[in-house]
């Protein structure tokens, strides 16, 4: 286990999320509707977002959508949040 997999990762509202790590650094992330392209249009469907799930560290969705849990771990080490814009 890498100090940037997510442990535990919790939708606070439609494309936000608490994200906490295996060092125990935690954090929030937030999707701007201007990412939602591409693999990630889907998420902007609100019943799909809150199907957020932990798999093998990552943070995912159903249809092999994720987020690179080492450039989330940086931003909010740095930030608190990370942004996605």
């Amino acid at each position: 286990m890498t100090k940037w997999d997510v442990v535990s990762a919790t939708v606070t509202r439609h494309l936000e999320f608490s994200v906490t790590f295996a060092d125990g650094l935690s954090g929030s992330v937030r999707l701007l509707p201007s990412h939602l392209h591409g693999v990630f249009a889907p998420l902007g469907d609100p019943e799909l977002f809150r199907q957020l799930q932990i798999t093998d560290g990552f943070v995912s969705w159903p249809g092999e959508v994720d987020l690179a849990p080492d450039a989330m771990y940086d931003a909010i080490r740095q930030n608190g949040e990370w942004v996605l814009a």
